[in-house]
Formats: C-alpha cells, structure tokens, sequence
C-alpha cells in the first residue's frame, strides 16, 4: 500500500476530496496510489493538502530501494523539504484573468484581482506579482496617452494609441495565464513589488 493511500485514508479523505482539496486530479492520485512517485509540484500540492512532510508520501519508495538492494546502505530520499508556498494554479489563472473585463480601463484593471486576493486570502509571490505589474500598467498607460494627447497628432493617432495600449494589456494577461498553466510562473513580471 503506498504512503500516500495510508495518509489519505488515515485522514478519511476519498480520493475524490483528496484531488480537490490538492488542486490535482483523480487520476494523479490513483497514479500516485497504484506506485508512481510524486515529484515536484505534485509532491508539494499532496504534502500541503495533507498537512504532512514531503518526505513522508516518498517513505514506502526508499523502502522500496533498501528492499531491491536487500543491503543496508545510506539511501537518498527526497530532496530536504524546500520552503516555499504551495501554488493553486486555478485560482491563480482566475486572479490573472480577472484584469481582462477591465483591460481597456488601465485605472481599474488592477482592482478585480486585489477584490480576489483579498476575498481568497491569497497572498502568494506569484499573485503579488500579478497585481503589481497591473498596477504598474495602470499607471505607465495614463502616461503614454497623455503624451499622445500632447503630441497633437490626431484623434486617429489617439484611438489607435488606445486600442494598442488594450491590446498589449489583453496580451500581457494571456501570456501571463498560459505561462502559469504550464510551468506555474509568470512570464511577464517586474523585477520588483508594489505590494
């Protein structure tokens, strides 16, 4: 029986609750259960969720090596327990997607995601980033349509300035969702915070 089978229904949790308590899905779990190592994010979201050290859902796999060898040697088990948060991937993607209905507003395209952080009381590096970088477009946008007002180049000149401040908006949010969905960063971020 594997490690994370006997936590998991130590916990009286089905697999079902498991996966959505962790963020993962059914079938990862079953993987997990049927001899499959969890590694990486998996193996934190799993550890997170249960409330147990990441070592211990990888304790039957280091048996598993003594047994092979059938010698008693020192056996590398996972790496030290990295400190870090735990990234609910979904709800990031929805924080970041939330600046979109407003992205043609830069003043208050940072505000639908605050609301969220604060209503889900996420305060994760990767959400922080995320409104940071709205925030700073909210500000910097302003900026650039103003010296296109300055500039006297005509209303064309303007209407075109706006419709490519929105699209580069729209297009910095999209990226930004997929990068999260497929290696759980941002791609586009500042080098710096502002919350």
């Amino acid at each position: 029986m594997s490690e994370l089978k006997k936590i998991r229904e130590h916990q009286n949790l089905t697999q079902e609750e498991l996966a959505q308590k962790s963020g993962l899905s059914v079938r990862t779990i079953q993987r997990i259960e049927s001899g499959m190592k969890p590694k990486g994010f998996t193996l934190k979201a799993l550890a997170a969720s249960l409330e147990v050290p990441e070592n211990d859902l990888l304790v039957s796999a280091v048996s598993e090596k003594i047994n092979e060898l059938d010698e008693v040697s020192i056996v590398e088990t996972a790496s030290p327990v990295e400190k870090g948060e735990i990234l609910n991937v979904k709800l990031i993607k929805i924080i970041n997607l939330s600046s979109l209905p407003f992205s043609w507003f830069p003043i208050a395209n940072f505000l639908p995601p605050i609301l969220l952080m604060l209503i889900m009381k996420q305060t994760s590096e990767i959400i922080k980033q995320i409104i940071s970088l709205q925030i700073f477009l909210a500000i910097i946008f302003p900026i650039l349509f103003m010296i296109l007002i300055f500039l006297k180049l005509g209303k064309e000149s303007v209407i075109i300035g706006i419709i490519v401040l929105t699209l580069a908006n729209i297009y910095i949010i999209l990226r930004n969702a997929y990068e999260i969905d497929k290696r759980q960063k941002l791609f586009y971020k500042l080098n710096f915070s502002l919350l």
